[in-house]
């Protein structure tokens, strides 16, 4: 529970801020033809993104070997190399809820499970690199969410307690993230999981769209 005044909102990426799914099923289709593996479906892909490379590689697979699971990786970051940030579509509501949560004085953070110098290269061809403090990606860390790692590194480099943090993501290993970080959540209904999932589990959430983390965080701050 929110308990202190908040002084930071720390993002997750892929589908909370931005739109890369498109290239992301065609850099996980690429990694698994290469690797002989049985086709999957753009719609089973996109339930795993924010997982980290490996593990999407064994939840797709169900290929539990390790050199494989890296051989999955070394293809997909190829692939990724030559199309991730010009395939990458910043969300139309994102640039108006980060001026307006700076506008409120909050840092700003993103965790995600992505490169760093790809979410970076994303943001400033979006113009909105100088709107964000810190990026945390998941070259910057060894246990990947729903480990806390992330969350915990940015809230040490912001200098802010976990209470006065809210961490916003779509996918349930955000959620799991964020309560093990100890900060507040909000959800997010762009990826798998719906306003009503999200309240069924007794988080806060979206109900449109991004934008409206906004009026969500004035909210928690008026408690």
């Amino acid at each position: 529970m929110q308990t202190q005044a908040i002084r930071a909102v720390i993002f997750d990426f892929d589908l909370t801020l931005a739109d890369s799914s498109e290239a992301i099923i065609e850099c996980t289709q690429h990694a698994l033809a290469r690797l002989e593996c049985p086709p999957v479906t753009p719609e089973q892909i996109h339930g795993v993104i924010g997982l980290s490379l490996p593990i999407m590689y064994r939840t797709l697979s169900g290929d539990t070997d390790a050199a494989r699971a890296d051989a999955f990786v070394h293809h997909f970051v190829a692939r990724a190399d030559e199309i991730m940030v010009k395939s990458t579509r910043i969300y139309p509501e994102v640039p108006g809820l980060l001026t307006a949560l700076r506008d409120q004085g909050l840092a700003l953070a993103i965790v995600s499970t992505k490169f760093r110098h790809r979410i970076d290269a994303i943001l400033t061809l979006a113009g909105l690199r100088s709107h964000v403090d810190i990026i945390v990606g998941g070259d910057d860390v060894k246990r990947h969410k729903p480990d806390p790692e992330g969350i915990t590194h940015a809230l040490g480099r912001l200098g802010v307690a976990a209470a006065q943090a809210i961490y916003v993501g779509d996918h349930a290993v955000d959620a799991q993230a964020a309560e093990q970080a100890g900060t507040g959540f909000i959800g997010t209904v762009s990826g798998t999981t719906s306003f009503d999932g999200w309240a069924a589990v007794g988080k806060a959430a979206v109900k449109h769209h991004v934008g409206e983390v906004v009026e969500l965080v004035k909210a928690m701050q008026a408690r």
